[in-house]
């Protein structure tokens, strides 16, 4: 019997353009494979509307709350649904960057120095010396995320817009110069690193998902000793966070400092993009697994009790 994959995209999240470019993605190969798939634009009503489905697994490719921060894990678990990516403790933690952070760091995996604090403390004082990062604890894809340099004698103001939508704790962290870098866990195993090199002042959403907003060196032209470390440490927090299926880690790396002590680990994301610029699918392919096969493994993957 074929069966039947449900792919949970869009949502209500500020990444939801992306997760239905993404979902679009996963259900045309879905489909290619085989199965039958039904897509779901995921409103409020989504246990009303799975219990109606009844599909035999959900593919999520919901970036952002609900789909990445254990909500939406919690329904399929309720609903006995076996479902792709990481469970609800893993998803929940990895989403609260101050709370992943703590946890990455002792298990062993470097992170930035910073503090959570509230926005408005934030926009008030410079919360850590010139330069450094502000951004808020649970979003993705550069989603309101500042870099505070020597230039900048006042925090950001838009901290206190009313319209501000990101939560009211931001994760201020000391800015790391240098390359951005990003491995992947598919299959277990960590993939190539990829050298993000974006066409703008920094990776953001743009840089992300316009085509051409950046250029992608796969592999990177990194020492082999940083691409072994960057590998190592992409597996070991996938570990300490209990992720499953696929996630992705993202780095920066100061070469300007010997061997790996330039290297620092900033979060790992639990439902990385899966659109045509996105760095999963060019990862996985360089690994030798084409976009239709690692779709087909992440179904047969899914599984309850995540």
């Amino acid at each position: 019997m074929t069966r039947h994959v449900a792919v949970l995209m869009g949502g209500w999240s500020s990444e939801r353009e992306v997760s239905l470019n993404s979902g679009k993605a996963c259900a045309d190969a879905a489909e290619r494979c085989g199965y039958r798939v039904t897509r779901i634009d995921v409103a409020r009503n989504i246990a009303t509307v799975l219990d109606e489905v009844k599909p035999d697994v959900a593919f999520n490719i919901l970036h952002g709350r609900p789909g990445e921060d254990g909500t939406i894990q919690g329904v399929l678990e309720i609903l006995g649904i076996p479902y792709t990516h990481s469970g609800v403790q893993a998803s929940s933690l990895a989403m609260k960057k101050n709370a992943a952070k703590v946890v990455l760091a002792a298990a062993g995996v470097p992170m930035p120095q910073g503090l959570a604090i509230s926005r408005f403390a934030a926009g008030k004082a410079h919360a850590l010396p010139r330069p450094y990062v502000i951004k808020p604890v649970a979003e993705g894809s550069s989603v309101g995320v500042f870099i505070v340099t020597d230039n900048h004698e006042h925090p950001p103001q838009e901290l206190f817009r009313e319209d501000w939508a990101y939560g009211d704790i931001v994760l201020c962290e000391t800015y790391i110069p240098g390359k951005e870098l990003t491995c992947a866990v598919v299959q277990g195993e960590a993939t190539g690193v990829i050298e993000i090199v974006p066409k703008v002042a920094f990776y953001d959403y743009e840089a992300k998902y316009a085509p051409g907003g950046s250029e992608h060196v796969l592999p990177a032209q990194i020492p082999d000793a940083v691409t072994r470390e960057v590998q190592r440490l992409t597996v070991l927090a996938h570990q300490a966070l209990g992720c499953r299926g696929v996630s992705r880690a993202d780095f920066r790396y100061d070469d300007s400092r010997p061997g790996v002590e330039g290297l620092y680990c900033l979060e790992v994301n639990t439902i990385p993009g899966m659109t045509q610029t996105s760095l999963v699918p060019e990862l996985a392919a360089h690994r030798g697994i084409p976009f239709d096969d690692l779709i087909r493994w992440m179904i047969e993957d899914a599984s309850l009790n995540r």
